[in-house]
């Protein structure tokens, strides 16, 4: 096994024996081996222990072999006791996503202050073929179908070819003590039922699953790097970097017939698969409408030919959706504040007093554009936004800075300038929609 590990550290490019290594060490099995591989390899590390104070007494346990085993070593030991409960009740999230971010934070701590230029975690074939079933099962794209990467960013999995029979074997080889983790038996945890219950079961018919289940992993990372390669060229004709957003033709898209090439368009956003049918829905919806992304951090907007993907909060944007609930907007011109009162008019031109039965939310506020018509107040024919723009004599400064605002696709308002005729107040107005736009000295 050893000359197994040093061969694959040498085939993937892992690391070197220059390298100063960081190993992350739980006390179980599995990191104990990767200690013993390392040392008997040459290699030059130190020891992490993360202690999640979750087991009572084991966990104080866990700890102390750690740091026995990093004093056997000789070498530099690291750890670090964690709230974990109290986390996940703060950031209302599942204890094995508060230990996740918890581990890996503390992990990024000690790379940045310079203990090591790796990180090794001791995941190994097992843990990627459970990985494997857990995206399967869940949904997922063919990213994560290769189950966990051998690389990313400073952390490092030089076990992952082997299983952990194989694992087990060398351990009893080389008279190695580890310590167990108790909550492994239990099933309650998704990745302890699959690895205690479903796999086992499974192997009754399929004896040779796993092995099966690696190589397809391999497989799909063959796939996926080819798939890469037509991907980079397809994204680079379907995407427009405009400021702050992604600008992407619906007809274009939707013509490759290809919910696979939706999904790896919209997931770097945060969208997940099961967004893409909402996508599509959202192609035939009108102009104004968009979908969130989970977190809502991004929104993708349908306005006329395009979705628009945007940051939700951001100054630069070049499209802004309103809500019926919004109030106050800020945009690189300035600030709009919105309010519902009873019919009165207003001859500031900075000031829209609009007839609320006429609009329908959500509105749109975005940057004027070439081919922009609206019906001017008091006029009965469209004129283009510009051609307006240049009677009212605006400068050509002036002129790039206007912004326009739009309800189901249509101009209701040029900012700041004039409202559009089919939304003015009339006598049969039951409730106003007052619109003031503040604009700020740089806008």
């Amino acid at each position: 096994m050893l000359q197994s590990f040093q061969n694959n550290i040498s085939k993937n490019d892992l690391f070197t024996k220059r390298d100063h290594l960081l190993l992350a060490v739980s006390g179980g099995l599995d990191s104990v081996v990767l200690c013993e591989l390392c040392r008997q390899a040459g290699y030059s590390f130190s020891m992490v222990h993360c202690n999640f104070q979750l087991r009572g007494e084991e966990s104080l346990r866990d700890e102390e072999f750690v740091k026995g085993l990093a004093s056997k070593y000789g070498v530099a030991y690291y750890t670090k006791r964690f709230d974990t409960e109290a986390y996940a009740k703060e950031n209302k999230c599942s204890i094995q996503e508060a230990a996740r971010e918890l581990r890996y934070n503390y992990f990024d701590e000690l790379i940045k202050e310079g203990k090591a230029k790796y990180l090794l975690t001791a995941h190994h074939r097992d843990d990627n073929i459970e990985t494997l079933l857990m995206n399967f099962l869940r949904g997922t794209g063919l990213h994560g179908m290769t189950g966990i990467p051998a690389t990313n960013k400073y952390i490092r999995r030089p076990l992952l070819p082997f299983s952990r029979e194989g694992i087990s074997s060398f351990a009893k080889d080389n008279k190695l003590e580890h310590v167990e983790d108790s909550s492994n038996i239990s099933s309650k945890y998704t990745r302890n039922y699959l690895r205690n219950e479903w796999i086992p079961a499974i192997e009754k018919i399929y004896p040779e699953l796993k092995e099966n289940l690696a190589r397809n992993i391999e497989r799909f990372k063959e796939i996926e790097r080819l798939y890469d390669g037509s991907l980079a060229g397809l994204r680079k004709k379907l995407l427009q970097k405009k400021g702050a957003e992604m600008h992407v033709p619906i007809n274009l898209l939707l013509r490759y017939r290809n919910k696979a090439l939706v999904y790896d368009i919209i997931t770097p956003y945060g969208f997940t698969e099961k967004q893409v049918d909402e996508l599509i829905r959202l192609s035939e919806a009108d102009s104004g409408k968009y979908i969130d992304s989970p977190s809502g951090d991004y929104r993708i907007i349908r306005h006329r030919r395009w979705f628009i993907i945007a940051p939700a909060r951001s100054m630069d944007l070049k499209n802004i959706v309103i809500e019926k609930k919004d109030k106050n907007i800020l945009f690189t011109n300035g600030q709009l504040d919105i309010s519902t009162t009873n019919p009165a008019l207003s001859e500031d031109k900075s000031i829209a007093c609009l007839d609320s039965g006429s609009i329908a939310f959500p509105l749109l506020l975005r940057k004027a554009k070439t081919g922009d018509y609206f019906y001017p107040l008091g006029m009965q024919k469209k004129k283009k936004v510009s051609r307006f723009l240049i009677d009212q004599k605006l400068s050509k400064t002036e002129k790039e800075k206007t912004w326009v605002l739009e309800s189901e696709g249509r101009i209701i308002w040029v900012v700041g300038q004039r409202i559009d005729d089919r939304v003015k107040l009339k006598p049969s107005s039951q409730q106003m929609l007052r619109i003031r736009f503040v604009s700020n000295q740089n806008g």
